[in-house]
Formats: C-alpha cells, structure tokens, sequence
C-alpha cells in the first residue's frame, strides 16, 4: 500500500467531519469565514479525491483499517475503482455547488448551511468508503440528518411539509435497514463485507433462506434510497421544494442507493451466494423501467421548470436501475459512465433552472408566459446544453452512455425491454424539453416589455458554476476513450470479489496487507 493512501482515505471522512464541527462551532455567525472553510474543504477533498482515482486506476483495491483493528472487527476503509470514482464525483459535484450557494447566496438564508454541507459529505464519502453493512448504516444516517436540515434551508410552508414526508419515509427505510442487517448478522455473525461474502457463499442450506430474506430487505432499502418505484414517491416533491443549490448536490443522493445495490449485489449477494444470488435482479428491473416511464412521463405532465428537473432525476435513475438489473459485467462499466454522467447534468439542470426562476419575477418557474428577463440569452443557451445533457442527445456524454447500455444489454434476456424503455423515454425527454424551452424563451420573446431587473447576486459566478458542471459533461465525452476503460476495469474488478476479500481479510491468518 502506498505510504500516503491510508492518511488520504482517512482525509476523506475526518476532513468534513473537522470541518463541519469547526464552523458549526467557531464560525456560526461570521459568514465569509463558513464560505472560506467550506470551499477549501470542498476543493481539497477534490484534491484528495484525484489522487486516489489516480492510485485506483492501477487495479489495486486497499483497505484501511481504522485504529489498527483488524478485520473483521474493526472499521475498515476499502478503496477500488468504484469508491475512488465516487469520490471524485461527490467532490466535484460539491465543489461546484459550493461556488454556486455562495455567489448566489443561498447560504445567507440559514446559519448552518456551511456545518450542514460537510455533515452531509461527510456521510457522503463515508457510504462510498466503509467495508462494513453496519457503518454504512451509520453513514446514511448521517447524510440523511444532514439532508433533512438542508432540505428545509431558507424555511417554508411547502418544504416543510415535503420535509416531514421525507423524515418519516427515511426513518421507515432506517427501521428496515437495521431489520436486515440483524437477520443478516444472525445468521452470519460478521457485517464486515468482505466477511459476509465469505460466509454467505459458504452458508448451510438451512440457512440460505433467512440470508435471501436479509437480501431482499437490504435491497428495498436501497431501492427507497435510489427512488425506484413504486418507492419513488418522495423524491418529485422534496427535490422541486428545496433551494437549487440543495437540490443539486442531492443530484447524488439516489446514486448512494444504487451503489449499495451493486456493492453488496457483486460482492455479499454475487454469483457464489446461493439461493440469494442475484435475488433482487427479478423485481429491480422492472422497477428500474416503471420508473424510467413514470420520471419521464411526469416530466412531460411538469408545470413548472423545477419539477421537471426532479422527474428528470427519476428517469435517469430508472434508466440506471434498468442497466444495472442485468447484473453482468457488459452493461456494469456503461452504468457506472452514465453514473458520472446524470449526476452531473441532473445538478446542472437544477442550477440552470434556479437560474432562470430568479430572473423571471412574479413567474418564477411556472411554464408560463412571461416578458424577457435578465441574461434570457445565455441562459437560453445553458438551458439548452442542460436539456440535451438530461435527454441524452449527442454532442455530451448522455449520448455516449445511452449507447453504452444499449450495446452492454444486448445478450440480456430483457434487452428488448431495456432498448425500448430508453428510446421511448429518451423521445418523451425531447418532447418535454422541447415545449418548456419555446414557452420560456422563444413564445416569451413575442411579448412586450422586459422584468425588471432587480439586485441580483452572482451574475457572473452563479452562472459560472453551472457553466462549468455542463462543461463535465463535455469533457466526459471528449475523455470517453479513458472514462470507459476506467469503468469498465471498475465493473470487472466488481465482479471478481476475491481480490475485495483479500485486500481486506487478508491471508488466511486474517492479517491485513
């Protein structure tokens, strides 16, 4: 192991965790020093988060035991291919929405944003990290705190109540996550990960039926994560209500979900698992294509521009789940590129939207006519690429990653179910955009008159920062050669648990390498 990886690995939590309670603590009150810590936490976690991309891509998995506790008993950091690429992909996301809050100053209207923030990266970073079912636990708890608090920043008759059906709705999915880790736990003794797909695989018979049982009730609770239907149903409210800038960093919030769905789907509940292998692969798929159809189909029915950037995270999430429902190698890789790709063009179309709803006065959001507003030119343009990017459309990377699944679902028994679910949906997608963007700027064009333009924060960097989450998705396509390898070397090494199993469990001795 590379003598800096562990305290690297290590960064990657206690930094935010630091961060977080120094502000909460020491800068509560004083605004432009909570903007200071935060956006250099933010940018160093990218730095951190880069060198660790750049460690995983050689192929070696590492692992990190905290304390020096051995597996399987104490807390272990696990570090591959798909935790570092998540990593970047959070710090990135963050990075560009911190610039966002602060130019536009959507962290003026609550005094714990900032402390808030890095709770929630924290939780965020932890879940992509931690080697053990009951600490990944305690990690979706805490971005789950963190979440109800941002969720409710700048206050409000309608997000509270959107807030209080998304408390009540994540303490239901906690109550039954803690269900299934004790069934499991009660059967296998061990929650460490690489411990479990041991044990599971070499299970009794008499056995298999309450660790199949354990699996399906992990695996609704990261579908609920994930919003797939018909568990959806808290997402299109929470998502609209909330501030831009929260609801872009909660662009990520589904893909914790669906990455514990394919962590312990490859690694617990792999092929060697016996009667639970694969056992969500029946019934997430169609739930993976109900909600494709019911994001894009509310997406179409939207009447305002930030509803339809919350369905237009669902049907994303529904072309994902699809995809990864296969449970083969061929259409893992494409997964984890459009991954990297809906987050970001899901934050950006959230930023974007924000954007205009500002600048439009009394009408804010509504697909309504309106007179011409402020910067109606640029943002036309943003609205645009964010449309595109959202749809999947060529030149940006929602193309690319759409015909990576199509081709990386070929020989699945469902294939036809899959092509048809991301043609249909991506026309929808087009027609949708396609009526919002003409009511918006060119019908509102014919109109006399102008919104008046009022003090408004961040013309420059606002749009900056939303600018540059679309140029992502630019750069994915331009890097599509590299970003593909990566994830597909990321889906192999997937499904090849032994190497997981041996870089935390280590030899036979249980000693960690």
């Amino acid at each position: 192991m590379s003598a800096a990886v562990p305290y690297l690995l290590a960064a990657a939590v206690v930094m935010p965790a630091v961060m977080g309670a120094a502000i909460l603590l020491t800068l509560r009150h004083r605004l432009r020093g909570s903007r200071l810590a935060s956006l250099a936490s933010c940018l160093a976690l990218t730095a951190i988060a880069a060198a660790l991309v750049a460690h995983a891509s050689g192929g070696t998995i590492e692992s990190y035991a905290l304390g020096d506790w051995r597996a399987p008993f104490g807390i272990v950091l696990v570090l591959d291919r798909l935790s570092a690429m998540m990593l970047l992909l959070t710090a990135v996301l963050a990075f560009a929405v911190m610039i966002y809050a602060v130019a536009t100053g959507i962290d003026r209207k609550g005094w714990h944003f900032h402390p808030l923030f890095q709770f929630q990266l924290l939780g965020l970073n932890g879940a992509f990290l931690t080697g053990d079912l009951f600490n990944l636990f305690v990690f979706f708890e805490v971005l789950l705190i963190a979440s109800y608090g941002l969720l409710l920043h700048a206050q409000g008759a309608e997000r509270l109540k959107v807030g209080v059906q998304y408390v009540v709705i994540n303490l239901v999915g906690s109550t039954l996550f803690l269900v299934g880790v004790g069934l499991l736990y009660g059967v296998t003794g061990t929650l460490n990960m690489a411990d479990l797909a041991v044990r599971v695989a070499a299970a009794p018979a008499g056995d298999q039926s309450l660790i199949a049982a354990s699996a399906l009730v992990l695996m609704t609770v990261f579908a609920l994560k994930a919003a797939a239907a018909p568990l959806h149903f808290w997402l299109p409210g929470a998502y609209a209500a909330t501030t831009g800038a929260v609801a872009a960093l909660f662009a990520i919030m589904t893909k914790v979900g669906a990455y514990a769905i394919i962590r312990t789907g490859t690694l617990i509940f792999g092929a060697d698992a016996g009667a639970a292998a694969f056992g969500v692969a029946p019934w997430l798929l169609p739930a993976g294509i109900a909600t494709a159809f019911i994001g894009f189909i509310g997406l179409f029915a939207a009447r305002s521009l930030r509803s339809m950037a919350a369905w237009s995270v669902l049907g994303s999430m529904g072309v994902l789940l699809a995809a990864v429902a296969t449970f083969r190698v061929e259409a893992m890789g494409p997964s984890l590129y459009y991954v990297l790709h809906s987050t970001l063009a899901g934050a950006a179309l959230f930023l974007v939207v924000d954007l205009i709803a500002t600048r439009r006065g009394e009408q804010g959001d509504a697909l309504t006519l309106a007179p011409r507003f402020c910067q109606a030119g640029i943002l036309s343009g943003l609205f645009f690429l964010a449309a595109v990017g959202t749809i999947g459309l060529p030149p940006l990377s929602g193309f690319i990653g759409k015909l990576l699944i199509l081709d990386g679902v070929r020989a699945a028994p469902a294939a036809a179910w899959i092509w048809a679910t991301v043609l249909v949906t991506t026309l929808i997608g087009v027609l949708a955009f396609a009526r919002a963007g003409s009511l918006i700027f060119w019908k509102s064009s014919t109109l006399e008159g102008e919104i008046p333009t009022r003090a408004l924060r961040g013309r420059v960097m606002g749009v900056s920062a939303a600018a540059g989450l679309l140029a992502c998705l630019a750069l994915l396509s331009l890097l599509g050669g590299p970003v593909t390898a990566y994830a597909d070397a990321a889906a192999a090494q997937l499904f090849d648990p032994g190497q997981y199993i041996a870089a935390v469990l280590g030899d036979k001795t249980g000693a960690l390498r």
